[in-house]
């Protein structure tokens, strides 16, 4: 059964439907790409995802020669060889000109212009005045000349530069139906162009959706370097505060253990102590503790996360007096190393001399990689509230070679500055060595001191 409700009439009528679907989805993407912006001037006439967009003047320089010759061409030919006047042929010519230009920031506004002004003059040329004589550089109907073709290709081109390639196909499209229409008004005798059209066109398109392409491929890699170089500074200052945390470890458990010891001796030390002086040492010893349970726990965790601390963390931390141990072994490798102490030479607090010593360890190393053949200057300034650390070197005889690594030494110093309070800075000397500053207050700070992640560009370890 063939009929209206037979089988065959039932698919006619479902690839009729789905034709007209098509033909809605069409055209309601047609007016929002490439209608919308231009009604609604407040729209945005590009994606909100495309790559940054930089008009160069070389390149508006370029586009004003082309057009100015476009212009001369064009009017030449609108004027005398399809005899619609000087007046009309500028009129013309100018705003298929002045459109090439326009595309480089409105793409939308001057393909529109672009594509009517060729209608409008394939129309005047030879539905009005029919008598036409093809000029020197005719090579087609009326509107629809190899300039015309040429100027719609430049307009295409920079609408695929900066639109997504959805908007660039609908103007194409659009481009082609035009030529088809400009063709309807050409006479018999006269050679179509919409062949050499469609191939310029559809390269134009081609070339500029490729170059966006490419635009944003490139954005998107810078962009992503960007955050991958942000997350590496940001894990290596995490990882930097756990290994700090992990050094600590054993000069916080071994005042923990001091207080647990003395308030459990303090009560013999006294003939016949008040009960609630045994209580009260009692629960002093207890809290002790089970702070060091708890610090034996927060280190496990610390462990964990990094395999390699395991039986690292075991040994005592060092203090300022194993600074001459550490020289010793530098001394031994080539580098020549002054220290300078002023002030009063004195014990201070645990965390401090770590910290310094670390940061003259890190410091040190940092010279030894990056200038081997210079003199390395230390000087440690005993302050009545601070000790200041300084490690400077000389300018680097020769080029030092490549040395591999994260480059985020100073990362780690600048934690251990902040962790007590204190600050770091470092950089360049005027005579061309470079310098590590750090001031490490002896007294604890009230707060604990934010750091900011530092430009990597500054690290040079």
């Amino acid at each position: 059964m063939n009929g209206p409700n037979g089988p065959n009439g039932t698919a006619w009528a479902e690839r009729a439907e789905q034709l007209r679907g098509l033909a809605r989805l069409l055209g309601r993407n047609v007016r929002q790409d490439l209608v919308r912006p231009v009604l609604n001037r407040s729209a945005p006439t590009a994606d909100m995802r495309e790559p940054p967009w930089r008009v160069r003047k070389s390149v508006v320089t370029l586009l004003v020669l082309l057009g100015a010759a476009a212009l001369i061409l064009n009017g030449n030919q609108y004027a005398f060889a399809f005899h619609l006047g000087l007046p009309v042929g500028i009129v013309l010519a100018a705003g298929q000109s002045f459109a090439l230009v326009w595309a480089l920031w409105e793409p939308v506004p001057a393909w529109w212009l672009s594509t009517a002004t060729m209608l409008a003059g394939a129309l005047t040329a030879t539905a009005l005045h029919g008598d036409v004589t093809a000029g020197l550089v005719s090579l087609g109907e009326p509107g629809w000349t190899a300039v015309t073709i040429l100027l719609q290709s430049g307009v295409l081109l920079l609408l695929a530069l900066r639109l997504r390639p959805r908007v660039a196909m609908e103007a194409l499209g659009l481009s082609l139906f035009a030529g088809l229409l400009a063709g309807l008004y050409r006479s018999p005798d006269e050679s179509s162009s919409i062949g050499a059209a469609v191939l310029t066109f559809s390269v134009a398109v081609l070339v500029g959706s490729s170059l966006r392409g490419l635009r944003a491929a490139r954005t998107e890699l810078v962009a992503q370097e960007e955050l991958t170089a942000e997350e590496r500074a940001r894990r290596t200052v995490l990882e930097e505060r756990s290994r700090i945390a992990r050094e600590l470890h054993d000069v916080v458990a071994h005042h923990m253990s001091v207080i647990s010891i003395q308030a459990q001796v303090a009560p013999h030390l006294v003939e016949d102590p008040p009960q609630e002086l045994r209580e009260t040492l009692d629960g002093i010893r207890q809290n002790a503790v089970e702070a060091l349970t708890e610090l034996r726990r927060v280190l496990g965790v610390l462990r964990a996360e990094d395999p390699l601390a395991d039986g690292v963390d075991e040994a005592p931390q060092p203090t300022l007096a194993r600074l001459p141990d550490l020289l010793e072994n530098v001394r031994g490798a080539g580098l020549t190393v002054d220290v300078t102490v002023t002030g009063k030479e004195r014990p201070l607090a645990p965390g401090v001399e770590l910290s310094a010593y670390r940061i003259i360890q890190e410091a040190v190393s940092n010279a030894m990689r990056h200038a081997p053949d210079a003199a390395v200057a230390i000087t440690l300034d005993y302050r009545p509230a601070a000790l200041g650390v300084t490690v400077a070197n000389e300018p680097p005889r020769s080029p030092a070679p490549p040395s591999p690594g994260a480059r985020h030494g100073l990362l780690g110093m600048r934690e251990r500055a902040a962790m007590l309070g204190g600050e770091l800075t470092a950089g360049p000397t005027p005579q061309g060595g470079y310098q590590v500053t750090a001031l490490l207050p002896l007294a604890a700070p009230a707060a604990p001191a934010a750091t900011a992640l530092r430009p990597l560009s500054e690290d040079r370890s």
